[in-house]
């Protein structure tokens, strides 16, 4: 399966801005997350491949190479890890719920992320989707005005958390392909799980980051301008 970049011609959305509403309310902690209930998944790197069998395996962790690509595919449901181990070629595999359900560009939930670990490693992470239509697989590479990848870097000092929700909860889908270029001519945003007949994923690129920590919080994100 081929994998593409898109390269847009005019946007079709505009950012709103990442002002979570509530967080004020909810308060912020020394960490830079906000407080109150939420679900904490760490990405781990390892220098060696895991062999057990992590279907199934919640232990709130995902193992990845310490260098190099892995796929953690997503599937909608409840927060849980359905399978930890991402240096095999089938890749992970974890559950959250619809993060847009009304596709107004509004989370239903915010995920942030710090890098833990000893300094000196990074992973950049980005939202991909797989067409079921094209059987091409669209990842968006610094696209001005649209989804971008999120680059995790653990350096000197105190670690604090950074709201990724307008990246890693919404995908740029291609309305517009060139088959001679193979270019994506036109996109919009739209919400993880928009298409039930598509397959999304993080691809987690690591370059030497020990631990990523997500962090998803029961406050909304008013990431994108989604409306017509």
């Amino acid at each position: 399966m081929n994998r593409r970049v898109l390269v847009a011609g005019v946007a079709a959305v505009v950012l709103a801005g990442t002002v979570a509403p509530g967080l004020a309310a909810q308060g912020t902690t020394g960490n830079g997350g906000p407080s109150g209930p939420h679900y904490t998944l760490n990405v781990i790197g390892v220098s060696k491949g895991k062999t057990a069998d992590m279907t199934g395996n919640n232990g709130h962790r995902i193992f990845v190479p310490d260098y190099g690509k892995a796929r953690i595919g997503l599937t909608e449901g409840a927060f849980a890890v359905l399978d930890a181990n991402g240096t095999d070629a089938n890749g992970a595999a974890f559950a959250l719920p619809n993060p847009d359900p009304d596709g107004d560009g509004t989370t239903a939930y915010s995920v942030y992320v710090r890098a833990l670990g000893k300094p000196g490693g990074s992973a950049k992470v980005q939202s991909c989707y797989d067409d079921a239509q094209t059987g091409e697989t669209w990842c968006a590479v610094d696209l001005a005005g649209g989804v971008e990848p999120i680059e995790v870097t653990r350096s000197k000092g105190k670690s604090t958390f950074t709201n990724v929700s307008r990246d890693l909860l919404y995908v740029d889908v291609c309305t517009s392909y060139d088959s001679e270029t193979q270019q994506c001519l036109d996109w919009e945003v739209q919400p993880l799980f928009s298409d039930s007949l598509d397959s999304y994923f993080w691809e987690y690129d690591n370059r030497g980051l020990k631990v990523a920590q997500f962090r998803f919080y029961e406050i909304p994100t008013e990431a994108w301008d989604l409306q017509p």
